[in-house]
């Protein structure tokens, strides 16, 4: 529990310093990534984000070493309302009325997701099915490409209302879901006895190369992601997205049983349809700017020669 808490703190805090540093970055894109990274690379404050986000990643793993996935996902989540209140008091960003009532409804389904836990009774599997984690992650990612690439066409055209990041934190938090469940794949080497034999399964095994893809691509489609869009949507949309993703497939991938509770069952299958509902339900645009009235005309007085 003290690892999932302090990874949550650790993620909130290096998003907020990402968003913060790319505001005063040039725009940057995901068809010139070598230029994204340098300038990326030239920020302190985007590198003590990115170190955050690294250790939040190391506390993940003692996470997932001794939660079951679907809590682990649960307490996970809880991180959004951090993450709301440092976007606001660091990035100076509001959400709408409906924005925040369809963040408190996300939090209300994964409550419902954890509500559906019991401790004891919950395993915590550690291995899976090389096929079937291939056969689950593949189509996830290439979706999770598709996805972005789609969202950047429509954002080219002019006219076009702006966007909130409801579609950019979709796709990328396809891409954190795959992640997720190679981070899971990872730990499961970690209880492996001697270092060069847990070192020798882990090269064999799907999971370091699901870790390097996602890390690239998910790294250069979530830095221009933030940097077009608002920090307190775009990453509670990530976040719920993969949380969904990893507590759903994971489950079923490393075989770990729903509950036989059926008081426990619907409460868990609630929670998972109430947080899809509610992303699609999520407004996709952003309102204009207010205009400002026009100012009537200074009447000036007419002089009259004498």
């Amino acid at each position: 529990m003290a690892a999932a808490l302090l990874a949550n703190t650790l993620y909130s805090l290096g998003f907020v310093l990402e968003k913060r540093a790319l505001t005063s970055l040039p725009e940057v894109t995901i068809r010139n990534p070598a230029r994204l990274l340098r300038l990326v690379l030239g920020s302190p404050l985007w590198i003590g984000g990115s170190l955050a986000l690294a250790s939040g990643f190391g506390a993940q793993l003692v996470v997932y070493r001794t939660l079951p996935i679907a809590a682990a996902q649960g307490i996970f989540v809880s991180g959004l309302v951090l993450l709301v209140l440092l976007s606001a008091r660091l990035l100076g960003e509001e959400t709408s009325g409906r924005e925040r009532y369809a963040l408190g409804a996300i939090l209300a389904a994964l409550l419902m997701v954890v509500l559906s836990l019991k401790e004891g009774s919950d395993t915590v599997s550690h291995s899976a099915p090389y096929q079937l984690i291939l056969l689950v992650c593949v189509p996830s990612l290439a979706g999770g490409v598709w996805l972005y690439g789609a969202a950047e066409r429509r954002t080219r055209h002019r006219h076009r209302a702006p966007t909130t990041g409801v579609e950019y934190g979709v796709a990328v938090g396809l891409l954190y879901g795959v992640s997720s469940l190679g981070i899971k794949g990872v730990s499961s080497y970690l209880t492996s006895s001697g270092l060069g034999g847990a070192v020798a399964g882990l090269l064999k095994s799907p999971y370091p190369y699901l870790l390097l893809f996602t890390g690239a691509f998910g790294l250069v489609m979530s830095q221009a992601a933030l940097q077009r869009c608002r920090a307190s949507l775009i990453v509670p949309v990530c976040t719920t997205v993969t949380c969904l993703y990893t507590a759903v497939l994971g489950t079923l991938s490393f075989g770990e049983a729903l509950p036989h509770d059926p008081l426990r069952l619907a409460l868990r299958l609630a929670g998972t349809v109430l947080a899809v509902s509610v992303l699609l339900a999520m407004p996709k645009h952003d309102q204009p700017a207010p205009q400002a009235p026009p100012q009537p005309p200074i009447a000036t007085k007419e002089l009259t020669p004498p």
